[in-house]
């Protein structure tokens, strides 16, 4: 059975916040950060948690889509930032949606900046098997939540926002293609504080629930992950690179992309980057820079286009789609 995504939207929060912003509150300088990441501005939310930023989102891929939303029968969000532990943020955006009164199932995943294209990858896996016709995934985050605004090393990188396509059966002959995989962290490379134990059973227990990175051993691992997914996926799709017309990564850093572009003799320009505007958005970044490519009329039918994640856990991923 063929599937298609068919439709793409994305959220922007409502708060700019420019590097010379951050500079109000942190040390640091608008030359150190566009030096060393290539952002330049980034979004928080001030009044929307994640499921609402995900629902905008999915009401713009549903409309680009052209299906009717009472078709939807499964909701996918990634996320690492849910608007609570429980009950799941696809839940709560299936209910703003309007989806209740239906045969509909919504659940998360969390596998960190590479979430987006893991929850794509069961989207597509349970509508081959005809459990499903019309998918949403969502990857939402309101990363501002976790970032300790003392520490500039992370608080200066990430932001909120939310992608969202719809993935249907299709009729015609293309091929969505994946490769994913993991190594798990006991070193704490990327982390978020957890919740803690509670021997004594009291209710005063203080926590935060901050994220912490070890950038040098993050950016090594990008690397090595970035360069495996894409040279798999190729690999197992039976295209070259240079074949590919896109080249759509987690935006995390411009220093990791321009390394892997360079040591897979890729040119610079294949990859779509949007992260000076909009930072790391953790499994939201790469459904928003496919919306915003949308937006800018730089997907073409019948582009071939390779999407790249990574993130914490340790997870990477990549997906093979022709427009």
């Amino acid at each position: 059975m063929n599937v298609e995504i068919k439709g793409f939207g994305l959220a922007q929060a409502d708060k700019c916040v420019t590097n010379q912003d951050l500079m109000k509150i942190v040390e640091t300088s608008d030359e150190w950060i566009k030096e060393r990441t290539g952002i330049e501005q980034r979004y928080f939310s001030t009044t929307e948690n994640t499921s609402d930023l995900g629902v905008r989102a999915s009401l713009l891929a549903i409309e680009d889509s052209g299906i009717d939303s009472k078709l939807i029968d499964l909701i996918i969000v990634a996320t690492i930032t849910p608007d609570a532990m429980m009950p799941s943020t696809a839940s709560l955006i299936q209910a703003k949606l309007g989806l209740n009164n239906q045969k509909c199932l919504a659940f998360d995943v969390n596998a960190a900046c590479s979430g987006f294209l893991i929850a794509l990858q069961n989207a597509q896996a349970m509508i081959q098997s005809g459990f499903a016709h019309n998918a949403l995934v969502v990857g939402a985050e309101t990363l501002s939540k976790i970032l300790n605004f003392e520490d500039r090393t992370t608080c200066i990188l990430f932001g909120d926002g939310a992608g969202a396509v719809l993935l249907s059966q299709s009729a015609r002959n293309k091929t969505i293609g994946h490769y994913s995989r993991s190594e798990g962290d006991l070193e704490g490379v990327l982390t978020t504080d957890s919740l803690m134990l509670n021997p004594d059973f009291k209710s005063n227990l203080s926590q935060s629930n901050y994220l912490h990175m070890k950038g040098q051993a993050v950016f090594r691992f990008a690397v090595k992950a970035m360069e495996d997914a894409i040279t798999e996926i190729c690999r197992n799709e039976k295209i070259s690179l240079d074949e590919i017309d896109w080249i759509v990564p987690h935006q995390a850093n411009k220093r990791i992309i321009q390394h892997v572009a360079t040591k897979l003799n890729i040119d610079i320009n294949k990859f779509y980057i949007n992260l000076n505007d909009y930072g790391n958005t953790s499994s939201a970044s790469i459904p928003i820079a496919l919306a915003d490519m949308k937006n800018k009329e730089l997907l073409r039918k019948n582009q071939r286009i390779i999407m790249v994640g990574f993130g914490a856990g340790l997870t990477w991923a990549s997906t093979y789609f022709v427009v």
